[in-house]
């Protein structure tokens, strides 16, 4: 197949494929979709299967991380961890709406960072609803703030995002000195979110309202000190075996085996919930996705990114990676993003990769389309019956953004000075 034949035809399948997965008719996998057309793409010539090998080697072990991930998730779910979460809101906001925004920013970064930016979408985003409910304050700041959350604090571990891990991989570096680098920038763009947020929704934040200074009544649920605890050896787990050169999907598998099989034993869930916390067909669909975008990068757009891609490792070209970055991540979505330019920013240096994290993790902010999470959180939020204007979503983006992008630029440059 000539170039210009292949770059057209995983062009087409990768739009129809981000398509699906955006619209997901009836609830179907994403997989229905990107999995034929990743066989289309190979058996019409568009790339080798050697290369489709390749590129399902390269993704096997993210995709393996991320599953273990998403069933810790799961089971911590299960053991009360999120409900906890509620009740521990209620009673810190105790009625005051910029408390509980203030609360909710800390708990959906510390939940996006550890547990990954899914379970800030389909668990902690309800409990914010609820929460919200009871303490009778505007659900709308708090849940904004979950959605914007999910993709901005999802910089500092591997673990948090899968965009992450595909930049891990990219970067060469060690797991704690992946979190070390990006310490500074999730924090910075953390503020300048809250700042921002805060701002924005002045008129829904009230002081107090008539429930503030009461007190919760009712006996408050019990801290799920055996997730906790396994949660946190899985973080010190990470660590020690970046140092000694282990994969970190063994560490994750293992927590996730841990939690898992606690469930089975109790009988708090069957095999098959613990098959369907993978999501497998979400797996099939990454890697799927993988060997179609590898077609367009193959084909046509990996020359094009190179022309436009700025050179060196300086501040401005860190700005320059994370704008493209951002750009692209808007036009066909994060994954498909990260998927082409980690690759091609490898050669600059691990900064210019963690430059490519940022924009393809911030940037989707700015477009629903932007990334899936942001997707699945629209989907969460109009089960609750929440109206979500597209041209609100899209102003506040368009204020958090570009401050939030190059304030953790900066803070990038100046942890790689500095660690």
């Amino acid at each position: 197949m000539n170039t210009a034949l292949a770059v057209s035809l995983s062009s087409v399948l990768l739009v129809c494929s981000l398509g699906w997965a955006v619209l997901r008719p009836s609830g179907r996998s994403e997989a229905l979709v990107a999995v034929p057309a990743a066989v289309l793409v190979v058996v019409l010539g568009a790339i080798s299967l050697g290369d489709a090998r390749e590129e399902a080697e390269r993704l096997g072990p993210v995709i393996g991380f991320l599953a273990a991930v998403l069933v810790l998730a799961h089971f911590c779910a299960v053991e009360g961890l999120f409900t906890a979460c509620g009740a521990w809101l209620a009673r810190r906001a105790a009625g005051r709406p910029r408390r509980l925004l203030t609360s909710v920013f800390a708990l959906a970064s510390v939940i996006t960072a550890v547990l990954s930016l899914d379970a800030t979408v389909v668990l902690l985003t309800p409990v914010v609803f609820a929460t919200a409910q009871r303490l009778r304050v505007r659900a709308k700041p708090h849940v904004y703030a979950c959605a914007h959350l999910s993709n901005t604090a999802s910089l500092l571990l591997p673990v948090s995002n899968l965009t992450n891990l595909l930049a891990f991989t990219a970067s060469g570096l060690s797991f704690t000195r992946f979190a070390a680098l990006m310490t500074l920038p999730w924090l910075v763009a953390i503020g300048a979110e809250y700042l921002v947020m805060r701002r924005f929704f002045a008129a829904d934040l009230p002081a107090a309202t008539e429930a503030a200074g009461t007190e919760e009544t009712g006996e408050a649920p019990r801290v799920p000190m055996f997730a906790l605890v396994t949660v946190a050896a899985t973080l010190a787990g990470f660590v020690v075996a970046s140092a000694v050169g282990i994969e970190p999907a063994w560490v994750a598998f293992a927590g996730a085996l841990v939690l898992a099989v606690r469930a089975l034993v109790r009988r708090q869930a069957g095999p098959v919930e613990v098959v369907r916390a993978a999501a497998p067909g979400f797996l099939a669909f990454v890697l799927a996705l993988g060997i179609v975008v590898r077609g367009v990068v193959d084909n046509g757009l990996g020359d094009a990114l190179g022309h436009v891609l700025p050179g060196g490792s300086g501040l401005l070209a860190l700005l320059g990676f994370a704008a493209l970055a951002a750009l692209l991540a808007n036009l066909i979505n994060n994954l498909p993003a990260v998927l082409a330019l980690a690759p091609l920013a490898a050669p600059a240096g691990p900064g210019a990769v963690l430059a490519v994290l940022l924009g393809v993790n911030i940037g989707p902010n700015l477009t629903y389309a932007g990334s899936l999470a942001t997707l699945l959180w629209r989907r969460v939020v109009h089960g609750h019956e929440e109206r979500v204007d597209v041209g609100e979503f899209t102003r506040l983006g368009l204020l958090t953004v570009p401050v939030s992008l190059a304030a953790s630029v900066g803070a990038l440059w100046v942890s790689l000075q500095v660690v």
